[in-house]
């Protein structure tokens, strides 16, 4: 049984069956009987199936926004962009999956030889909550338009959000089971990822999952992509546009109430503007608004789940205990629902909990640098690699800093995101393998050599 609980009112909303072991064969099994008929479709008929998901997506919006909010908090007018973003990478592929997979000729002895690219199969995907739309078409959009079909394993949180997945497919009139539903209780995942008919494994979550997905499918010689977790970088050198980086932080930090892998976690500021940039992000975090997910006036959400509460206040304890300053919040709430405050930690330094683990809510901590190359430091003192920023004015400084930071993907004077025309992916404790851009639909595809002589 998979229950969804309202997280800002701690009740529990409704009660779905999950699937037993004969199910998941079942599904799996349905997935890759339509591979069959799938893989030999067009690049344009599988275009146009795309495309009629994508404007599925749009007519489902406000529902899709809805279920968010009520099964893992995302405010409302977060919910809506999320839908859009999630339609555009399904229309990006649809138009670009063509370009992308175009054979590569390459020289050689032969009088021809070239790279063609050929889906391997059925997949699987394994998601979480906190992005329950675009992070399942990051996945599905380039999958599908490479020719593979797709099963989806959603998170236990979000079981209203993956039905309807499945049934904005239906909707759009997408052939039966490229894209299958698999609801299942985590114990039974394994069987999923050991069933003969997957090939390969797309993961996203925490790296102490993502160790185990990847042992269970190395252990089956199955390819396998993982986004883990992060504890991403915001460097503010001396010379930067201060106004223009407290309001990228503060909303990197805050989006989703902080609940992102690539948000801004650890923001390390240069020393001579270090309490100037203090007093602009105090200023735009107490004005942020915590309450219903439901609510348009509602900044700040709650957190999924109340386990993971109860970790981040751990976090923010400990870090206050070891010497940071708290500004704002860092006190558990009373009355239902699992929502916390947004808090700010400041004078947090390398050894301190929140700088060495990933703070999954809306906890902004605040560390100060003596230079670029301390900042630098300190930035790569982590044992994630996901995202970075970078703010100054020095263009030349900036993009070396890019070049040395153990990331990635670097945003220079803007907001680290993921954007269907280029690749995210992390390095050590973030995972490996790409998703999105022309890198993440040559995943899960065969480069399969041609020599003609």
């Amino acid at each position: 049984m998979l229950t969804a609980t309202n997280p800002y009112t701690g009740q529990t909303i409704k009660n779905y069956d999950a699937l037993d072991e004969a199910g998941i064969k079942q599904r799996i099994s349905a997935a890759n009987i339509a591979f069959e008929h799938w893989r030999l479709q067009s690049l344009e008929q599988r275009k146009t199936v795309l495309k009629a998901v994508a404007a599925s997506l749009r007519e489902n919006k406000v529902l899709l926004a809805k279920l968010m909010a009520e099964e893992m908090g995302k405010p409302i007018k977060e919910g809506g962009p999320e839908v859009e973003k999630a339609a555009w990478c399904a229309e990006h592929y649809a138009d670009h999956a063509e370009q992308y997979l175009a054979d590569e000729e390459l020289a050689s002895d032969a009088s021809s030889s070239f790279v063609c690219y050929q889906p391997l199969g059925t997949l699987l995907g394994v998601l979480p909550w906190n992005a329950p739309l675009w992070l399942a078409f990051r996945y599905l959009a380039p999958a599908l338009m490479a020719g593979n079909t797709c099963v989806m394993k959603h998170d236990p949180n979000v079981p209203g959000c993956a039905e309807a997945i499945e049934k904005v497919f239906k909707e759009a009139g997408a052939p039966d089971n490229i894209m299958v539903n698999l609801p299942v209780e985590t114990p039974l995942v394994e069987k999923a990822i050991r069933d003969p008919h997957i090939e390969a494994v797309s993961f996203t979550g925490s790296a102490g999952a993502g160790a185990k997905v990847a042992s269970m499918a190395a252990s089956e010689i199955k390819h396998a992509v993982l986004e883990l977790g992060g504890s991403d970088p915001l460097i503010v050198l001396a010379d930067a546009d201060l106004e223009a980086a407290a309001d990228v932080a503060c909303l990197s930090r805050i989006i989703n109430a902080g609940q992102s892998c690539i948000a801004a976690k650890r923001i390390i500021v240069e020393t001579s503007v270090y309490d100037d940039f203090v007093g602009r992000l105090y200023k735009r975090l107490e004005k942020l608004k915590l309450g219903d997910p439901l609510d348009e006036g509602t900044d700040v959400g709650p957190i999924a789940r109340f386990d993971l509460r109860e970790n981040l206040h751990r976090q923010v304890t400990e870090t206050i205990d070891d010497g940071a300053k708290c500004l704002l919040g860092g006190k558990m709430p009373e009355g239902n629902g699992f929502s916390y405050p947004v808090t700010m930690l400041i004078d947090v330094t390398a050894e301190m909990c929140a700088f060495r683990e990933e703070t999954f809510g809306p906890i902004m901590c605040v560390t100060k640098a003596d230079s670029a190359e301390h900042a630098l430091s300190l930035a790569n003192d982590t044992e994630f690699g996901l995202g970075a920023a970078v703010w100054t004015r020095n263009a030349a400084l900036a993009k070396d800093m890019a070049m040395k930071l153990d990331a990635g993907q670097v945003a220079i004077n803007g907001i680290v995101k993921t954007d269907p025309r280029l690749p995210s992916g992390g390095i050590k404790r973030s995972g490996y393998g790409r998703e999105l851009g022309p890198h993440g639909i040559k995943e899960f595809v065969n480069a399969k050599q041609i020599w003609i002589k």
